[in-house]
C-alpha cells in the first residue's frame, strides 16, 4: 500500500457573522454533511473596512468560519443550501480542490 496516496476531494469555505451559525449549522446536518469544522475568524479587512475580533463588543460583528471537506456531487445542493442562508447577510464562500490521505473520513 503506499502510504502517501492521495484522493481528491472539494474544500468549501464560509465565512459568516456569528449569530448566524446555529442556522447554517443546522441546515448542513439537515443533508447529513460528514462533518465540518468551525474555528473563529480573527480579523481582517473588506468592503466595510477592517475589523478585530478582540475590538467588538457583542457576536453581532464577530465571523467564523466554516470548513467541509466533502465529495464533488455533494457540492451543488451544499452550495444551494448556503446561499439560502447568505442571501440575507455578510458572508464568503470559497471552493477549492484538495487532496487527502484517508477518504472514508468524508
Amino acid at each position: 500500500m503506499d502510504a502517501y496516496k492521495t484522493y481528491p476531494k472539494k474544500r468549501l469555505s464560509i465565512i459568516i457573522e456569528a449569530p448566524y451559525l446555529s442556522r447554517l449549522l443546522e441546515s448542513l446536518d439537515s443533508l447529513e454533511v460528514p462533518g465540518y469544522t468551525v474555528l473563529p475568524a480573527l480579523g481582517g479587512k473588506g468592503q466595510a473596512g477592517s475589523w478585530r475580533r478582540d475590538s467588538l463588543s457583542s457576536d453581532a460583528g464577530r465571523m467564523v468560519q466554516v470548513i467541509l471537506i466533502l465529495d464533488a456531487e455533494k457540492v451543488a445542493a451544499i452550495l444551494k443550501l448556503v446561499r439560502k442562508v447568505l442571501d440575507r447577510q455578510m458572508g464568503i464562500v470559497t471552493l477549492s480542490d484538495v487532496e487527502v490521505l484517508r477518504p472514508d473520513s468524508f
